[in-house]
């Protein structure tokens, strides 16, 4: 394999992680800040000082955020599955 196919393979890798990567930095600062503050504003805002339903309102949240990652995750994954790969500079020049 040439070295201009890998340093191409390498390229396409580092941007498909540098998203993963900022995919789960976001989601895990949605699992920091969603059920802290939806505690906080239901208990005040919704529940009136019921501590129960404001812990019970924070996990909903919570799970909320991990099943959204892990739909989100699963799709992302499928959709590249079933792309079709490009096709690289050494079999397209096998075509021609």
């Amino acid at each position: 394999m040439s070295e201009q196919v890998m340093v191409q393979k390498a390229a396409v890798q580092a941007e498909y992680q540098g998203h993963i990567l900022l995919k789960l930095l976001i989601f895990s600062a949605a699992l920091a800040i969603a059920p802290v503050a939806s505690f906080f504003l239901s208990k005040k805002h919704i529940w009136d000082g019921n501590t129960t339903y404001a812990a019970i309102t924070a996990i909903a949240a919570a799970h909320t955020v991990l099943v959204s990652y892990i739909i989100i995750s699963v799709r992302e994954e499928s959709q590249a599955a079933r792309a079709p790969k490009r096709p690289t500079q050494e079999e397209s020049k096998k075509t021609r």
